[in-house]
């Protein structure tokens, strides 16, 4: 109980920060998602990934979209360089984002960068 506690509290810190967009594990969102119900906004992505960077700078660390985005979902980004996708899905191009319910259903997929108000519009009615 305790290490839900702590990522509960870590995930409140950030969504009221005015700080850059905060990513979690995929078994910290899992944990979160428990007790918030909201989808799960998972990041599949690379280190040498030049539109993973991109989206990181453009978009994720623009301060009003990261709050936006924190608001509807639970922020989590998974490593392809160190780490295996934990869905029965096949990823042709990173980034891939994948909108997850609380039963683990996608949602949506949406693959590509993108700019704010593009990411926005595509992820707008995801619940």
């Amino acid at each position: 109980m305790g290490t839900i506690i702590r990522i509960l509290f870590c995930f409140t810190i950030v969504t009221a920060s005015l700080e850059a967009f905060q990513w979690l594990s995929y078994s910290d969102a899992l944990e979160v998602q428990k007790k918030t119900n909201k989808p799960i906004m998972l990041d599949v992505m690379r280190d040498t990934c030049h539109y993973c960077l991109k989206m990181e700078k453009n978009v994720f660390q623009d301060p009003e979209m990261a709050r936006w985005l924190e608001e509807r979902f639970i922020p989590a980004q998974i490593n392809l360089d160190n780490e295996k996708l934990p869905l029965d899905e096949q990823i042709m191009l990173t980034p891939t984002f994948f909108f997850l319910d609380e039963n683990g259903k996608i949602l949506k997929k949406i693959p590509g960068s993108w700019n704010i108000q593009d990411f926005k519009d595509l992820t707008k009615g995801i619940k």
